[in-house]
């Protein structure tokens, strides 16, 4: 079988390379072309058509600024799957790309598998019609995107969360592994994102808590999407930064402050207490607050359907807020009730095994 797939985040890539290796397991001879990261490379042997890196753009204000590279890249998406032929075309999230290559795929009558729902039943909600019109099967990853979907008059696949698997199948480094010393002191992690728009806006804010905390060793988790010269620029002072290793610096994490998005779940799955912070362009907020439809920005809550963990948005991402609620995770009761919350919550994620379960969905659908 032929596979062409399209991840257009880090997070996206790894959850396609763990997919592509599942396909793999039950189809050795398989082929793959793909838009994606290093983790897609490190499992196919080939480059990628277009590496992550180049395709992301964040917020209103910057994707319309960079509108003539998109129309760009769908044009060239959809001439590269023309020439390839795939047997099946799997697209991972990054839905204002991959829903309008579905729609063009439709028409060709190649099969499309949406792996890892867009996130539509935050906001844009009219886009399930699309999805019901062109995805061959959604298979989705979060345990109340079921019931959106069939409130539409649509089944899904809920094949659980491929976090678990990332997680789990981990081996725990040390803290001189990590950071080639352990002084005694217990980590604190900074995750201020993995775009600039984002780091610039967060962390700032986060470098302030040194000071309050000197017995807390900081240290940033630096983005593959970044350079290591580019952190220092910032004048991390005495903070460390870490590049490429976000699921090594959470292994030996005691706490955290985390920018809102995927990395929020991923840190609840190491177990390390978080305060989840977002601050965006003002205008890209004003517009955002004013067409999503969640109770929370962070998936840890969302899935909890409660506050869990606390959010520190806009106005609120400030000195004194960030210091109150890093220092009510760091020892004592609210850390306690935040640890005894994640293990309800990996119970709800559905256990591990989700990529097998997708591959398993897509091989058998092609061959029906």
């Amino acid at each position: 079988m032929k596979y062409y797939l399209i991840a257009g985040e880090a997070s996206g890539d790894l959850h396609a390379s763990n997919l592509m290796k599942s396909l793999k397991k039950n189809d050795s001879d398989c082929q793959f072309r793909y838009w994606g990261g290093d983790h897609m490379q490190e499992v196919s042997g080939i480059e990628p058509v277009k590496h992550y890196k180049e395709l992301a753009f964040m917020g209103f204000v910057e994707v319309l600024m960079n509108l003539r590279t998109i129309l760009g890249n769908l044009k060239l998406a959809k001439r590269d799957i023309e020439s390839y032929q795939p047997d099946a075309l799997i697209l991972i999230d990054y839905p204002g790309f991959n829903m309008r290559i579905a729609e063009w795929a439709k028409q060709r009558n190649i099969k499309i598998y949406y792996y890892i729902s867009p996130q539509i039943w935050a906001w844009k909600q009219n886009r399930v019609h699309a999805i019901k019109r062109d995805v061959t099967r959604m298979l989705t990853i979060l345990p109340f995107e079921r019931e959106f979907y069939q409130g539409f008059g649509m089944d899904v696949d809920f094949v659980g969360h491929p976090l678990l698997d990332a997680v789990q199948n981990r081996t725990s480094p040390t803290v001189s592994d990590v950071l080639g010393s352990d002084d005694g002191r217990k980590v604190v992690a900074l995750l201020p994102g993995s775009r600039k728009q984002e780091i610039d806006a967060m962390l700032s804010t986060m470098l302030k808590m040194p000071k309050h905390f000197p017995d807390y060793r900081f240290v940033v988790a630096g983005a593959p999407s970044q350079s290591e010269s580019y952190y220092q620029s910032l004048g991390l002072g005495e903070v460390e930064v870490v590049m490429n290793r976000t699921y090594d610096l959470l292994s030996i994490s005691h706490a955290a402050c985390v920018t809102s998005g995927t990395a929020t779940l991923e840190t609840a799955l190491f177990n390390v207490p978080e305060v989840v912070c977002y601050k965006a362009n003002s205008i890209s907020y004003q517009i955002a607050k004013r067409v999503v439809k969640v109770k929370y920005i962070s998936l840890v809550n969302l899935i909890a359907d409660r506050e869990v963990v606390k959010e520190l948005i806009q106005g609120e991402m400030n000195e004194k807020k960030l210091k109150g609620e890093l220092e009510n995770i760091l020892e004592g009761k609210g850390r306690e009730q935040m640890l005894a919350d994640f293990v309800i919550l990996q119970k709800l994620l559905g256990g591990p095994g989700a990529s097998d379960r997708a591959a398993e969905v897509i091989q058998s659908d092609i061959a029906s």
